[in-house]
């Protein structure tokens, strides 16, 4: 019998998705299940995006275009950037992709030999372990700490760069702990970065998601992505575009280039019809959008409090993605066994801390990008359980 790559071997995939897959078997049995567990909003994507890709389909534009994507979505998302970070990059350095998990798996192939060192937090991020795993590069993660509302600790950072190291992976608003690094930690993040010469791949898939305004900075502020700044971004959070698979990445025009050519040679090209929609989105009405994160931050208020009521349980008030991180180690549980119990018995779902790193064994992931109706119901089921 053939075997199997080492690779395929190994892979573990997202683990949030295998909790959907028994939320939605409990559903089948006719279960009413609130679901908590994964990234993806519940909301609709909004009209005028979906009106936008009928119409692109219809006057045909189904057919192959450069890998680099549209000329049109690239100018439109460097205006974005504009407006949003302060500077006007070049389309060159814009590159169209499916989603921005592929992103990361582009900049590892682009940036590091096998061997090499590339740092990340734990927790973080499912898919920054499997691609590094993948690519046979060396993980090297730095822990967040709940006392420092688990952001990036630039001192513990620089205690983990060595020589092989080729790229620091950060993420704010972060996922899964829902922190954002301050403008003072995000400078010596750079600082750290620039004095050993390695790249940063800012993983900012959540960036208009800040609660609190003037709390975030972009690394690419300190040098307009023309030097060592990889900035991530899709449009699946902030417009309810999760099964579009569409992004774009920013970075320096040769590293971009270099990444083209690798997106070539996997994926050819992003459909033209989902760009023509993410124009749409991009330079459109903005109204379903914004009234989509404020309905997030009510969610986010309700269930931090509720969270905090619930006795064994503390929640820190996340400043930014759609994400809580509360610690329930008072209630002398695992975070596995309080989403395992939480599902089984009271048909919440939600994903344990552990699955994104050792630092959060005792935490539990709750998605609030829901309605407010849903994370009060969510709410009374636990304080039934628990109490």
């Amino acid at each position: 019998m053939s075997k199997f790559s080492k690779i395929a071997e190994n892979l573990t995939g997202q683990k949030m998705f295998q909790i959907l897959a028994q939320a939605k078997n409990l559903e089948k049995q006719g279960k009413d299940v609130i679901h908590l567990e994964i990234g993806d909003p519940d909301f609709n994507t909004p009209q005028n995006v979906k009106d936008a890709a009928c119409n692109a389909i219809q006057n045909n534009h189904t057919h192959y275009t450069i890998s680099q994507g549209l000329e049109e979505f690239r100018q439109q998302s460097a205006k974005k950037i504009k407006k949003s970070r302060g500077f006007l990059p070049s389309v060159e350095q814009i590159l169209v992709t499916p989603g921005a998990n592929i992103q990361i798996y582009l900049t590892l192939l682009a940036v590091a030999d096998p061997g090499d060192e590339i740092i990340i937090t734990d927790p973080c991020f499912v898919s920054y372990i499997s691609l590094i795993n993948l690519c046979n590069l060396v993980p090297v993660r730095v822990t967040l700490h709940e006392e420092n509302h688990f952001r990036l600790s630039p001192d513990d950072l620089k205690k983990a760069v060595t020589k092989k190291t080729k790229l620091i992976i950060i993420n704010s608003p972060n996922n899964p702990t829902g922190s954002v690094i301050n403008k003072d930690e995000m400078r010596s993040i750079y600082e750290i970065a620039e004095k050993n010469d390695i790249y940063i791949l800012s993983d900012e898939v959540y960036g208009r998601m800040v609660y609190e305004k003037g709390n975030f900075l972009s690394p690419s502020s300190f040098d307009h992505s023309n030097k060592r700044v990889i900035v991530a971004h899709s449009l699946s959070k902030s417009y309810a575009m999760t099964g579009w698979r569409i992004g774009a990445l920013m970075g320096p025009k040769e590293l971009v280039k270099r990444m083209a050519l690798i997106l070539e040679t996997i994926t050819s090209c992003v459909s033209p019809f989902i760009q023509i929609a993410a124009i749409e989105a991009m330079h459109g009405s903005q109204s379903e959008a914004d009234e989509m994160i404020k309905t997030m931050k009510s969610s986010r208020d309700l269930l931090v409090s509720g969270l905090n009521s619930i006795e064994g349980i503390s929640c820190i008030n996340p400043g930014g993605s759609f994400y809580a991180f509360p610690n329930v180690s008072g209630l002398k549980i695992t975070g596995v066994e309080f989403s395992s119990h939480l599902l089984r018995e009271s048909f919440v779902a939600t994903c344990p801390g552990f699955y994104f790193g050792d630092a959060g064994k005792d935490n539990v992931r709750f998605c609030f990008a829901t309605s407010p109706i849903k994370i009060q119901d969510a709410i009374e089921r636990m304080r039934v359980l628990f109490n």
